[in-house]
């Protein structure tokens, strides 16, 4: 088989991963191992672009690092989460944000910038494990729906790892192509102007992106 196959298996990724999940086939932890495999099979099998046995431990032991790595920023990240609870730092947020602004859509802004600072300091999965429980009550004091709000903070944390002057996505970019860093930013300008209007988007006209995961909650009994 000629190893340049086309890149519609690539394409069948996250068709792979959605239906798995959304099907009921299989829990999240399950679908991400499906599309593993299957991401496998193809690299190996049908592309044929790693060998099994010179290429693919190799791969495996990257892969570990890779995750050791990940596991040790979430194992330091729940730490200082739970002390942040134990300190009742949420419970101070939401007073604090709830007294000092009283605007829905002032805070939804301000929410904003402040995620977007984040998202290009600060790693992701450590985002995830500390800044989110701390959003989540002060969006529910505000009456934000929680799936509106992960939206929220997902958009920001990708807009946030493309951003200038630090997103990692830049620097990472500027590495691999053996690119300046201020011609890469420059690069990124439009793309980021265009990502800029869609956050604003998801965050001020809810609907767009709350109407499907709405669709698939089970009705209240």
């Amino acid at each position: 088989m000629d190893g340049h196959v086309g890149g519609e298996w690539e394409l069948l990724v996250p068709v792979v991963a959605l239906t798995s999940l959304f099907s009921g086939f299989a829990t999240p932890v399950e679908a991400a191992a499906i599309t593993a495999f299957y991401t496998f099979l193809v690299s190996v099998v049908i592309q044929r672009d790693l060998k099994l046995f010179r290429d693919v431990p190799r791969v495996m032991t990257e892969c570990g690092l890779l995750v050791g790595g990940v596991l040790l920023i979430l194992g330091v990240a729940l730490g200082f989460t739970h002390y942040l609870v134990d300190a009742q730092i949420p419970d101070q947020a939401v007073e604090w944000a709830t007294t000092t602004i009283k605007s829905k859509w002032v805070f939804l802004l301000v929410l904003n910038l402040v995620l977007l600072i984040i998202g290009g300091l600060v790693e992701i999965y450590a985002a995830i494990v500390v800044v989110v429980p701390l959003l989540v009550p002060i969006g529910i004091a505000f009456g934000i729906d929680p799936i509106h709000l992960g939206i929220i903070f997902l958009a920001n944390m990708e807009l946030g790892f493309l951003a200038p002057p630090v997103g990692i996505n830049l620097l990472l970019a500027s590495y691999r192509f053996n690119k300046p860093m201020s011609e890469v930013t420059r690069a990124s300008l439009p793309m980021l102007a265009v990502m800029v209007i869609g956050v604003l988007l998801i965050t001020y006209v809810p609907w767009l992106t709350t109407w499907l995961p709405h669709l698939f909650q089970p009705a209240p009994n």
